[in-house]
């Protein structure tokens, strides 16, 4: 996978390579990625090679340099389209801004160029969605190496991804509460330890993985021994909410628009009316497309308040996922009922988008932890207990 893309790009241009990659490539393979349960690795591929996998990566190792913004509008774009494909992406850019803070520069290069994917692997057995407290651990031999052993129940992207994101506990005791690695896919004791056979998101590889005497070079450290936590949250949580946001968006957007499409389409033949004819119909369309561009728009806050540095952005960035999973929970459910048994044909696309929307409530920080970190922050608290820091 190599980029052929000048990394000095436009807005537009980025949107119109990507439009291209959608026509060619990520449309056509949607419906056959979910159906089947595969891995959109010719999705994948087409995206790296228009550098799209690189966006977010420093122009200094050859990336785009683009922020959050224009990512995010990627991700939506994307998740309209293939909710596995969009998933992929997300978690690569989420590693990504890891990596581009703390990784080597090789690495980083890699990623600029498209020669690299890379995901987080955080959730564990032990911890299941509390992905600040890590059960698996890191200890140094006598070699100099570390040995990280764990087992990781959901990864997404594994057994398909050239690194990992790797969360453990400190090397040294009292030295704080995680401590995050670089790992690379071929390194001996990394195993997939499972298959997925999900409701949805079928294609994104999102799979079990165990680390037994995993061996990195102590160099595979992100960050102080230790400080993976705080890393965690500065730099890898506003990407991760604000593009799971982007993705819920996504899915939201295109339901509405689909629901829309077929409410003009379809009439009755005995009164010749088109079912956009009856006010309550039309009404329930109106209800869903406010909620999305509510959505819409207070994610463009959240992305404001970021990038001018707000006093509320990281209540914002809290916020948005636990907004955006509820609301695309809705928003797909209402399109299901207002298309009616339509909508449970696989054709008109409706029903997978209504199951890739399940993952955003579950995905940890599900939207429950959420709530419980905006409450802590609107009332003084601080984000975790420090028995978890």
């Amino acid at each position: 996978m190599t980029s052929t893309v000048d990394s000095a790009r436009s807005a537009s241009d980025v949107a119109d390579t990507l439009g291209a990659v959608i026509d060619e490539v990520i449309r056509p393979q949607a419906t056959s990625v979910d159906r089947e349960g595969i891995f959109p690795r010719a999705g994948v591929d087409a995206l790296a090679a228009a550098g799209l996998l690189g966006l977010a990566s420093s122009p200094e190792v050859g990336g785009g340099g683009h922020g959050l913004r224009p990512v995010a509008e990627v991700v939506e774009r994307l998740a309209a389209e293939c909710g596995s494909t969009a998933m992929v992406v997300l978690m690569h850019y989420a590693a990504t801004a890891v990596i581009e803070a703390h990784g080597p520069r090789e690495v980083r290069a890699a990623i600029a160029t498209g020669g690299h994917l890379t995901t987080l692997a955080f959730s564990e057995y032990g911890s299941r969605s509390h992905f600040w407290s890590p059960t698996g651990t890191a200890t140094a031999t006598a070699d100099g190496s570390v040995r990280l052993d764990a087992r990781k129940s959901w990864v997404t992207s594994a057994g398909e991804a050239t690194s990992y994101v790797w969360s453990s506990l400190p090397l040294s005791s009292g030295a704080g509460p995680m401590t995050l690695w670089l790992v690379p896919a071929d390194s001996a004791g990394l195993t997939v330890t499972g298959s997925f056979d999900g409701l949805g998101l079928r294609g994104n590889g999102s799979r079990p993985m165990t680390a037994d005497g995993l061996r990195v070079p102590s160099t595979a450290m992100m960050a102080a021994d230790g400080a993976g936590l705080d890393t965690a949250l500065g730099a890898v949580l506003p990407w991760f909410l604000v593009l799971n946001a982007a993705f819920c968006l996504g899915l939201a957007d295109s339901a509405v628009a689909e629901a829309g499409r077929h409410l003009t389409a379809t009439t009755l033949t005995h009164t010749g009316a088109a079912l956009r004819d009856a006010p309550v119909t039309r009404r329930d369309l109106a209800r869903l497309l406010i909620r999305t561009h509510a959505l819409r728009a207070f994610l463009g806050d959240t992305l404001t308040a970021l990038e001018t540095g707000r006093d509320d952005a990281m209540l914002r960035v809290l916020q948005v996922k636990a907004l955006a999973g509820e609301t695309v929970a809705e928003v797909t459910d209402g399109a299901m009922q207002l298309c009616g048994g339509s909508a449970f044909r696989k054709e008109l696309g409706l029903e997978r988008r209504f199951r890739d929307s399940r993952a955003a409530r579950v995905m940890a920080p599900t939207t429950d932890a959420l709530y419980d970190f905006v409450g802590r922050v609107a009332t003084g608290l601080p984000l975790l207990d420090e028995a978890n820091r």
